[in-house]
Formats: structure tokens, C-alpha cells, sequence
């Protein structure tokens, strides 16, 4: 039996911009394709947070260090620069792989640079 299991994840990236007329996909910074141990072309999956969409795509690399994560074309339509997203990739494993399995998570701050969990500010609650 396979299960599909959470591969890697880009958490809380802010969108910087959005291209409509672009065929599609999504532009990520290359430190954080690296981060997350995607490949240009890889499926992800992209959760809005700000807006509750959701949607698949492929990874498009651009320039390390930029910051930049953009979703391109007809998905540009699903997002605004400023929105929090999950970036997110799946694989698909079997009984014996599922042990040793850890899914690589990267956390970012404002400017979409890897933070560690320590660093990460969770957002303020107000209470009910």
C-alpha cells in the first residue's frame, strides 16, 4: 500500500506579486526551493491563507535571495501581493519508507527569508 504523504512545505510566505499574463505557474526564490528540497516543474499545491483559495501548480526558479513568490497566469487571479501562503509538495511512499519519513518545513518572515521556529513570531490573538 502507497500513502501520500506531505513531502515539504513553505509556510507563510507573503505573495510579492501576481502576473496574469503569464502562462502559469508560481515563481520561488531559489533559497527557499532549496530549503523546502523542491525542483523546478514540481506539482505544489498553494493554500491561501488570507483568502481561503486553493490550487495546484508547478514551480517556477527564480533568482536566489529576491524574496519573490508570484503566482503566474489564470492563479494569478486567486491571490494579491500581500497575501500569506502555504506552498506545499507531496510523495507518495510506502509502509517501509513511512518510518524514517520527516516532512522538510521552511518558515519564513515578511521579506520570504528562512527563519528558524525560534524566530517565528506567531500572529496575536485577540481573545473571543
Amino acid at each position: 500500500m502507497d500513502y501520500f504523504m506531505l513531502k515539504s512545505k513553505i509556510h507563510r510566505a507573503t505573495m510579492t506579486a501576481v502576473e496574469p499574463d503569464y502562462e502559469g505557474s508560481i515563481e520561488i526564490d531559489k533559497d527557499l526551493i532549496q530549503a523546502a528540497k523542491l525542483l523546478p516543474y514540481e506539482q505544489v499545491h498553494v493554500w491561501n491563507i488570507t483568502n481561503g483559495e486553493r490550487l495546484t501548480t508547478y514551480v517556477i526558479e527564480v533568482e536566489a535571495g529576491s524574496g519573490r513568490i508570484c503566482l503566474n497566469g489564470a492563479a494569478a487571479h486567486r491571490a494579491r501581493p500581500g497575501d500569506k501562503v502555504i506552498i506545499a509538495s507531496f510523495v507518495s511512499l510506502d509502509e517501509s519508507e513511512l518510518q524514517k519519513h520527516k516532512p522538510e518545513v521552511v518558515l519564513v518572515d515578511e521579506s520570504n527569508r528562512q527563519i528558524t521556529a525560534e524566530e517565528k513570531l506567531e500572529p496575536k490573538r485577540q481573545a473571543c
